[in-house]
This record gives structure tokens, C-alpha cells and sequence, in this order.
């Protein structure tokens, strides 16, 4: 078998410019091909011109594609590429996608007249604006596709694909089944047919992996020709970006991959949909911290949560100790923070805001029983109309400590911790799946915790982790913690680390690194001798390893009865924050900014004092950037500005 890559999207191009039809437009400095809608047939080219010594479609074969996707409205299809037979309306092989659908086509000869089969991967969510590579392998009656060189998608069918499939005078047609219904409006990079192999090891090798490349058109090329002279560039390019001058203009998705520049601080910033993202500016530096704002609060805060709701603000949650009068929201409004919105709640130990589609929540771990001696958590719902949260969903819980929110293969989940039921701390704590029919969330898997504090999600490359803070198990403090990663539907076990009343992971990247931090509380073991102070401890940094493929130990920090950790930057540095909360005698600690210094690790730069502190929120407004730090031992948190040169 011939395993030359058959460029299907360079046969379209003409070897002294461009197809008419065709134009070429640069986003997100990747360039791609705009299809005009008005000729389909011009873009197509006899299949003849690919398979020159054999008129037989491939029996086994990969299609790789490149390509950004626009929002595609319900009930439409669009056509990447077909093959039809000049005589025939019927499509021998082609490519469509729909709302969060793949479909492959093909047609089946064996029997008289023959029969149309589309093969359809689900949950395949490309209508995002950004690239996306996709590799779909064929052979028989499997067909698998990989995006972006995540886990593949693996369908098998009953009608296997043509063992014999003529394409004598058939014609390839790039974005369009020779019709203007269904015709492709995005951006076409690359369309490469690969006879014989699985295309994904030679196509996932890139770290760039939503425009990795096989083969793509030279007027693609992301470096074009320098012009001699005053000569124009043999291939010129269209690019979509607009850039505002003056006062801070709006980002929502109307803006986006727009620019605006910042005269006042020399800035470029780009529109990534909801926040303008600094992409050239003078650098700044953190100088110190000041105090910008006294947050009285409905009673001691066990927890704060800073959010946006686009086109209506900013806002912080605290979770609050007492009901009456519960826990409140606080909107940002001319530079502070004001009371909007209260919440009867019980015992509230934190909350988690996340979006579904259009759909705004915001979920409190309650960590009492009510009035009624009712235990569960409550999942809020934005009302657009009254501006306001009202309930959505009850939960029942066991002394819940945190909600974590996160996405996996375009399905929406909701994972509690359950810190204890009565004494027992080693129950189970559950993660909830959206169903998108009944719009509720439904328990999905339950993993064994031991008085856990809380989850932390993430993902590396295509792979999703979620790790635990276990805290004690009814005699010992000193217990592990674990890691879990996503396989074949569930979260299994993935690596396990010995932590000292763990209250909080915060994962956070630095360069190409990945790194893991663990806030230890207190030692305690009531087999062991009594340590001369439980609450000074270490807390622990851990790097992924790419090659052991496991989170080795990177630096300990000393620590005093830590709760949490807080990564941002400022500028090119990386900061870590902790909330040191006591120290064995007096509640009354600093709590310290740690510096990255490269070789050096996390070095103390700051020393902030705090009483109780219990947890860490860094935001950024257009006036500057920020930390907020809650109290668990006073009515009072304290919003502190980073004041930079």
C-alpha cells in the first residue's frame, strides 16, 4: 500500500495562487482557508488527479483535517469534504459535523442500488471558534476518531466500509456536497487523505496539538516568503483583527480575538471572549501589598469565592459561619466591594461558581444540618431577570467542605467532598453528572474519602486528574492523599502522597512545568508521641515528572496549620500565597507571598499579617490586581492591593 498522504486541499489550490472561491484569513496566527458559498462546484477537482494507478477508494485509510469551526445553529450540517460521483446525487465518502456531532459517510455497493451509512461520534464539541485537529481512522467496521489527540473515539458498525469502492469519474469537493445547503463557513487549514495507516502517531508528535500537521497547502505556511524589494507577498492574507485605541472598550464574544491598545500603560491586550488578555506590555513588578479594603461580613468566613457574570460584574461569595444571617454575595462596584445578595445557609464552608452552556451557578457546601434537621447543599441558578441567584437544586450532603466544577469530553460534572457522617470520617464522597434531558445533576461515581477537605481538577494535555485532600481518618492526621485520572468513564487511582491534614491542592503551570501543591494543617497521630507543636509543619510543592509519570517532591515550605494555597502572577513572575491560619498559640500569623526564583523554587517575599486565615482569592479589575483573604476567626476579611512599579 501506498502510504503517501494524498493532500486533498493542495489539489484545489492552483500552483500560481489561489482557487476562485477562496480566501485566505490569519487568526490566532494560524492561517486557514474561507470557502465562498455561491460556486460549490468550483471547488472540486476529479478524484482521478489522487488515485492515478487505481480507480479504488482505499480499504483502510485515515483523514486528517485542520479546521475552525463557527457556531453552527440546531438542526444544521455542514460538509467538510464529499466524493460524489459525477452521474449520482449520492455521496460515496464525506465529512459533515452538526451541533456536537462528527458524522462520516459512505456508500455501500454490495447490493443492488446500494445504500448510504453514516458512522456518528457524539459529544464532539468544535463550534468554539478555536482550531482543531482531527484524525478519523477507518478500517472495516471500526472507525475512530482522535481531537486534538486526546483518548480516541472508537465506533464499530454492522456495515464495515467497501472492501471495493469505485470513484471512476468521481470528483472530490472541498467544504460542500456540490450544493449551496450544508456548505462549510469556517476555516479549512488542512484535509489530507492517508491510505493504509492510523495517522494519529505520526500526526500527535507537536505540543501544539490543535493544528498539528501532516500536510498543508504552501499558501498555509505559517512563515510566507520574505518579499524582494518592493514586491508584494506572493500570497496575501486577510486577517479578521480590529484594534481599538482610548478607554477600556467591552469583551464579550462580539469582540473576540479583537485588540485594544492601552495607551496609559503602553499595553496590546487581545479579547479572548469574556476578558481582555495581555499579550505586549511594560512589564510590571510586584512592589508591596496594601491594605485597599475592611469587608465586614455577615459573621467569620470559612471561605470566598470571586467570580464574573458577563455583562452584569464582578463578585465575591463568602461562605459564612452562622445562620441568621447566612452567607452573602458582594458586587465590585466603583472600586469596592458592596453587599448584593444574602443566603440562608448552614455552617458554610464554600462555594463554586461554573457555567453549562448559557446557564450560571453558583454552588455553597453547607456543613450542618437546617432547622428541619434536613443535611444537603444547595446549587443556585442565575436569574437573568431578577439579577439575582435563586435555588436550583438540593444536594444531600455529609458535613460538606467544597464543590469543584469541571468538563470532560464536553460533559459537565459537579464533584462534593463529604467530610464526615456523625464521627465517621472515612465515607464516601460523590461526583455528580448534568443530565442534559431532565437539567439536574445525577450521581455519577462515589470515591472513598477520609475527612476530606477538598477536590482540585485538572488536566495535562488530553488527560483530566482529580486530586483529594484527605484530612483524617478518625486517629491520624498523618494519611494519604490521592490523585485520580480519567479512564474509560470513571476516575481510578492514579498516584498516591502522604500529606498531614491536607486542606487544599492548587495546581499551577510555570513555563511548560506542572506543579502541585499541598496545604498541610496539623500532625496529628493518636498512636504516635505528641510533637512539641502540631500546627508548625510543612507544606509541600510536587512537580509532574514527565517521565516517571508521577509527582515527585519539589520544595517544603514551613507552614502553620496551612488551609490554602493561592497561585498568580504578576507581570513574568509567579507568586504562591498562603493562608496560614494558627500557629499553636495565637491565630494571629502572618501569612506569606512566595516568590519564584527558578533554581532557587518559592522563596518568602512578602509577610502579610492575617488572623485566622482561612482562604485566598487573587481577581484583577481594569484598576489594578488584587488578594482577598477571608477570616475564619472574625467577621471581617481584608481585599489587599498589589502595588507594582
Amino acid at each position: 500500500t501506498d502510504l503517501r498522504p494524498l493532500d486533498i486541499l493542495s489539489e484545489v489550490v492552483p500552483a500560481h495562487g489561489l482557487a476562485r472561491g477562496m480566501r485566505v484569513f490569519q487568526v490566532q496566527g494560524v492561517r486557514g482557508f474561507q470557502l465562498a458559498t455561491s460556486r460549490p462546484r468550483s471547488l472540486g477537482f476529479p478524484a482521478s488527479r489522487l488515485f492515478i494507478h487505481c480507480d479504488r477508494f482505499p480499504e483502510e485509510f485515515s483523514i486528517i483535517v485542520t479546521l475552525r469551526v463557527l457556531s453552527v445553529p440546531a438542526k444544521r450540517n455542514e460538509y467538510v469534504f464529499t466524493l460524489m460521483a459525477e452521474e449520482s446525487p449520492s455521496v460515496l465518502v464525506g465529512l459533515r459535523y452538526g451541533p456536537d456531532k462528527l458524522h462520516f459517510l459512505f456508500w455501500s455497493q454490495e447490493r443492488a442500488g446500494g445504500w448510504q451509512t453514516r458512522v456518528t461520534f457524539p459529544n464532539v464539541s468544535l463550534s468554539d471558534n478555536q482550531w482543531h485537529t482531527l484524525v478519523l481512522a477507518v478500517s472495516g467496521q471500526s472507525f475512530s476518531l482522535t481531537v486534538d489527540c486526546s483518548i480516541p473515539k472508537d465506533v464499530v458498525v454492522e456495515t464495515p466500509f467497501p472492501a471495493s469502492l469505485s470513484v471512476k469519474r468521481a470528483s472530490f469537493y472541498l467544504g460542500n456536497r456540490r450544493r449551496r445547503k450544508g456548505v462549510f463557513t469556517g476555516l479549512l487549514r488542512q484535509l489530507v487523505l492517508l491510505p493504509g495507516a492510523d495517522a494519529t502517531p505520526r500526526i500527535c508528535t507537536t505540543m501544539n496539538l490543535k493544528v498539528a500537521t501532516l500536510s498543508v497547502p504552501a499558501v498555509l505556511q505559517d512563515v510566507p516568503t520574505k518579499p524582494a524589494s518592493n514586491e508584494v507577498l506572493k500570497y496575501p492574507y486577510e486577517t479578521d483583527t480590529k484594534v481599538t485605541l482610548g478607554s477600556r472598550p467591552p469583551c464579550t464574544k462580539q469582540e473576540k480575538m479583537q485588540f485594544w491598545f492601552n495607551a496609559s500603560r503602553r499595553g496590546l491586550y487581545l479579547c479572548n471572549g469574556s476578558s481582555w488578555i495581555s499579550m505586549l506590555e511594560v512589564k510590571q513588578k510586584l512592589d508591596y501589598v496594601e491594605e485597599y479594603q475592611n469587608l465586614v461580613t455577615n459573621s467569620e468566613t470559612m471561605g470566598v469565592e470571586v467570580f464574573t457574570i458577563p455583562k452584569v460584574g464582578l463578585f465575591a461569595a463568602t461562605a459564612n459561619r452562622y445562620t441568621p444571617p447566612g452567607s452573602a454575595i458582594y458586587k465590585w462596584t466603583e472600586g469596592k466591594f458592596v453587599p448584593y445578595q444574602n443566603f440562608p445557609t448552614y455552617q458554610a464552608q464554600s462555594w463554586k461558581y461554573f457555567t453549562i452552556g448559557k446557564k450560571i451557578f453558583l454552588a455553597v457546601a453547607n456543613f450542618e444540618q437546617n432547622d428541619r434537621g434536613q443535611e444537603f447543599s444547595v446549587i443556585y441558578k442565575w436569574s437573568r431577570r431578577k439579577e439575582k441567584f435563586i435555588t436550583y437544586q438540593r444536594i444531600t450532603t455529609h458535613s460538606a467542605r467544597d464543590w469543584e466544577a469541571f468538563v470532560i469530553e464536553g460533559e459537565a460534572f459537579l464533584a462534593v467532598v463529604n467530610h464526615r457522617e456523625g464521627n465517621n470520617h472515612n465515607i464516601d464522597s460523590v461526583i455528580y453528572r448534568w443530565n442534559p434531558r431532565t437539567g439536574l445533576f445525577e450521581t455519577n461515581q462515589t470515591i472513598p474519602t477520609s475527612g476530606a477537605y477538598d477536590w482540585e481538577f485538572f488536566t495535562i494535555g488530553p488527560y483530566s486528574f482529580l486530586a483529594v485532600a484527605n484530612t483524617f481518618n478518625g486517629t491520624s492526621t498523618r494519611i494519604y492523599s490521592h490523585i485520580y485520572i480519567w479512564l474509560s468513564g470513571s476516575f481510578q487511582l492514579f498516584q498516591s502522597i502522604l500529606t498531614f491534614g491536607a486542606a487544599d491542592w492548587e495546581v499551577f503551570h510555570i513555563g511548560d512545568r506542572v506543579f502541585l501543591a499541598v496545604a498541610n494543617s496539623h500532625s496529628y497521630d493518636s498512636g504516635m508521641p505528641v510533637p512539641s507543636n502540631f500546627y508548625a509543619i510543612n507544606s509541600s510543592i510536587y512537580e509532574l515528572n514527565i517521565t516517571a509519570q508521577m509527582f515527585v517532591k519539589f520544595q517544603d515550605l514551613l507552614t502553620y496549620s496551612a488551609l490554602d494555597w493561592e497561585f498568580f502572577s504578576v507581570g513574568d513572575d509567579s507568586f504562591l500565597v498562603v493562608a496560614n491560619s494558627f500557629d499553636g498559640f495565637t491565630f494571629s500569623v502572618n501569612s506569606i507571598i512566595y516568590r519564584w526564583q527558578g533554581y532557587e523554587g518559592f522563596v518568602a517575599a512578602h509577610h502579610l499579617p492575617t488572623v485566622g486565615c482561612r482562604d485566598w482569592e487573587a481577581f484583577h479589575t481594569a484598576e489594578g490586581s488584587y488578594l482577598l483573604y477571608s477570616s475564619a476567626k472574625e467577621p471581617l476579611s481584608k481585599v489587599l492591593k498589589l502595588k507594582t512599579t
